[in-house]
């Protein structure tokens, strides 16, 4: 088999989320509808517009060790740990090289942010106004850095078949599982460590979202307040964490003995060059990437039987996905359980496709769709099959499930993966 042709599989998760420190938690509680979004009692949410976010549920400090962490964004945290449960889940005892599975020289990562450390760049603005240039910490650029997730992660573990970081805002995470794809199926790696993370809960970010009336107001109802495709949603909540999953060429994987949860099946990707921050209304760029997925793979329309939906919650973003899956797939469309799992984690932004990857290979792995929540009044202009109410079975057989994963800009990824 030639590299470029080589077949890419999943071999390890890992995950730190509103709902759960780890996969398993987070999984658990997805199937049994629980919402991660809860007010902000912070002193300086108060005064905001938006004063509810989904929180990560157990805080980095309690696994990082306090040096460690006290030199690493909280975006690199949430990385580093979910990468460190993907790769011990994958069967890896120790870094490249020390565990002689997996060569150095053959492993990569790739770990993406949309926005990066900029929590870190505002705190330490703040002590630069307040304190002085001499209490400006010295680890300051390192850690602000959006690459810094990554190299963290590259370095933990031993990678050095390259090391990347996509930025395409609400994309970045699904792009980088794309881009580890690539760079196992072109034979630049046999083993890439590959998702995404934020950690952008700040007043800053919040109040430019909730300016821009993207974000929804429902600080009464947080659980309530992420409602993809109901009539009464208002916009996204935000959330925080990081998903993580070791991908690995089949050969590699059988040849160390590895358990293999899903096949990887490919991406497409597009842009929809249209506007900023709003998407095409037609579906058409995100049409695009869906087609091009089903035209670079063996991948077929009536073998797609789950949707991880990008499904944010706002009013425009949710039907222009549905419209684009009508276009591409049709009638098979009817077919597909549609799940928005951003109901219950929230929007991690640049995090999203990575938690949502883990959430489809999960999904086909038990062959069951996790809920939508908070859906009470379908909005009519969503003609699909929307898991809502409880989870359900997903058929026998070789099925296989998309992740959508849009970002501000237009940029629009999709990821496929399926059973072995």
């Amino acid at each position: 088999m030639s590299p470029t042709n080589r077949t890419v599989v999943v071999t390890g998760i890992g995950a730190t989320t509103p709902l759960g420190g780890d996969a398993a938690s987070t999984w658990e509680a997805l199937l049994a509808g629980k919402s991660g979004v809860r007010p902000l009692e912070q002193d300086w949410a108060a005064e905001l517009p938006v004063r509810i976010a989904a929180q990560i549920a157990v805080e980095p400090g309690e696994i990082i060790p306090r040096p460690q962490a006290r030199k690493l964004d909280r975006s690199a945290q949430f990385a580093l740990i979910a990468a460190q449960e993907a790769w011990k889940d994958a069967g890896f005892t120790a870094r490249a090289g020390e565990d002689l599975s997996v060569n150095p020289d053959r492993l990569g990562a790739v770990i993406a942010s949309g926005i990066g450390g900029v929590t870190t760049l505002l705190d330490q603005y703040d002590i630069l106004k307040e304190k002085g240039v001499r209490r400006v910490s010295p680890h300051t650029v390192p850690m602000l850095m959006p690459n810094s997730p990554a190299a963290n992660v590259g370095i933990e573990l031993g990678a050095r078949a390259g090391v990347h970081t996509p930025v395409s805002a609400c994309a970045s995470g699904a792009e980088a599982i794309g881009y580890a794809i690539e760079m196992i199926r072109t034979g630049r790696a046999d083993v890439v460590v590959a998702g995404g993370t934020e950690a952008a809960i700040h007043p800053l970010p919040i109040a430019a979202f909730g300016n821009m009336m993207a974000m929804s107001k429902n600080n009464e109802n947080p659980e309530g307040a992420s409602r993809p495709y109901d009539s009464g949603r208002d916009g996204f909540v935000l959330g925080e964490g990081a998903g993580v999953i070791v991908l690995e060429s089949e050969e590699h994987a059988k040849a160390r003995g590895a358990r293999i949860y899903v096949e990887a099946v490919g991406q497409g990707i597009s842009a929809d060059s249209h506007h900023i921050t709003q998407p095409e209304p037609s579906g058409n760029g995100i049409a695009h990437a869906l087609q091009n997925l089903l035209d670079n793979s063996d991948l077929k329309p009536a073998e797609v039987v789950h949707v991880n939906a990008h499904a944010t919650s706002t009013p425009q973003g949710d039907v222009a996905e549905i419209k684009a899956l009508r276009k591409v797939f049709g009638d098979d469309v009817d077919h597909m359980a549609i799940s928005a799992t951003k109901s219950m984690t929230g929007h991690l932004l640049g995090g999203a496709g990575g938690i949502e990857t883990v959430a489809s290979v999960l999904a086909l792995v038990n062959r069951i769709a996790p809920p939508t929540i908070n859906l009470d009044d379908l909005d009519p202009e969503v003609n699909a099959d929307v898991v809502r109410g409880e989870a359900r079975k997903l058929p026998e057989g070789r099925i296989a499930a998309l992740n959508d994963s849009f970002g501000f800009g237009g940029h629009n990824v999709v990821l496929a993966f399926r059973t072995i």
